[in-house]
């Protein structure tokens, strides 16, 4: 299997990881449920793990522009869908601005290895 698609699997479960561990710290109520705690605990562990295996292929700039931008656009979701937080229009042209950001460093620079 090539490295860079084992690289971004990693970054992806990353993204992933961190997103439900941010939901649970939300669920939490700071730190006060221990079962979201540790559910969020251990998803931030998972996350920042696998996270440093996609740095051994992508560069980390790269990669923390990748994570940031995907998990800010996806936990928005997960907040409009889960927690009922509405967004304004200036909200969701700003995360669509986000959006073709990510895709502009993954089409165009040369920088992300394919």
């Amino acid at each position: 299997m090539n490295h860079s698609h084992v690289a971004y699997g990693a970054l992806g479960l990353a993204i992933l990881l961190e997103v439900v561990g941010t939901s649970c710290l939300q669920k939490s109520e700071q730190f006060t449920k221990p079962i979201p705690t540790a559910i969020m605990a251990a998803c931030y562990f998972g996350a920042f793990y696998f996270l440093s295996h996609a740095l051994k292929s992508i560069p980390i700039g790269i990669a923390y522009a990748i994570w940031s931008g995907l998990g800010i656009v996806l936990i928005s979701m997960v907040g409009y869908v889960v927690f009922r937080q509405r967004l304004d229009l200036a909200a969701v042209i700003g995360l669509g601005l986000i959006v073709v950001g990510v895709i502009v460093v993954n089409v165009f620079s040369s920088s992300v290895t394919h």
